[in-house]
This record gives C-alpha cells, structure tokens and sequence, in this order.
C-alpha cells in the first residue's frame, strides 16, 4: 500500500531509550532530509547500548541519542505519530485529539524484557530493528529515484 510522504512523522515508545529512537534513526537514515522526523517516549529512560550496537552494525549511530518525552516536544504539529507501545498509543491519541493527524500503533517486542546470554538478546534486538524498517518502508516508501 503506498502513501505519499508526509512531512513531520513522530515515533514513540514508552522510554524513547530503544524501539522509538531505532524508529527515528532508520527512518531518517531512508528519508534523510524530505521529512521531519522526531521520536519521543512516555517517561524519559536511559539509551539503551544494545540498540545502540545493533543499530551501529547498519551504520546508523545513535550512540549521542539522548531521550525525550512528550512534555520536551517543542512543536507537536505532526501528520503521522507511530506508536510503538501500548502506553505510548495512549499518550498519542491523548497527544492529538486536538490535531489533525494520524495516529498509527505498530505493537513492538520490547527485546530489553529478554533474560538470556548476551548473543541471544542481542538477536532479539536484531529482529526488532529488521521488523521496525520493514514496517517502515511498507508505510513510507523510498520515491522512485531512490529504489532504481
């Protein structure tokens, strides 16, 4: 299903400390600069390194990644907030019931809940940064230069 690129898109997670800022960073690495992208969690944790790992085996740096919570946006005029958590779809509906925006929730293994070996949990945050650029290319697909 294709959609035209909006202009402002929002991820969000509970702590904005793995899945939401894998989001943002996957997303603007695809987009770059043809969108606005932010992400945001319900409470502020701490950046998770395993994400950042992960994320840096792609090439995407998020080792400066500091979270944030919705009460930091300084702008919520967005045309897309993805919700990654059932706590975080909460607060976005809450979030937007006044702005005319799409609110979507893409239900999100967090991989942190993992107790195993190291190597077993670093899968699992593999598996969740793969399904979150699939979903995201699904959704926001790369303009036709970009895939020839």
């Amino acid at each position: 299903m294709a959609h035209d690129l909006p202009s402002a898109v929002l991820f969000c997670c509970t702590l904005n400390a793995l899945r939401s800022p894998m989001a943002e960073g996957i997303m603007k690495r695809l987009h770059g600069t043809r969108l606005y992208v932010q992400s945001v969690g319900v409470r502020i944790g701490e950046t998770d390194p395993m994400m950042v790992q992960v994320m840096d085996e792609i090439g995407i740096d998020l080792s400066h990644h500091r979270p944030r919570d919705f009460a930091t946006l300084e702008d919520n005029s967005f045309d897309v907030v993805v919700s990654l958590s059932p706590e975080a779809q909460h607060k976005a509906v809450d979030l937007t019931r006044a702005n005319a925006c799409d609110v979507e929730y893409w239900p999100t293994f967090d991989p942190s809940l993992i107790e195993a070996s190291r190597e077993v949990r670093l899968e699992s945050y593999r598996a969740v940064r793969d399904e979150l650029q699939r979903k995201i290319l699904k959704r926001f697909p790369l303009p036709r230069l970009a895939r020839e």
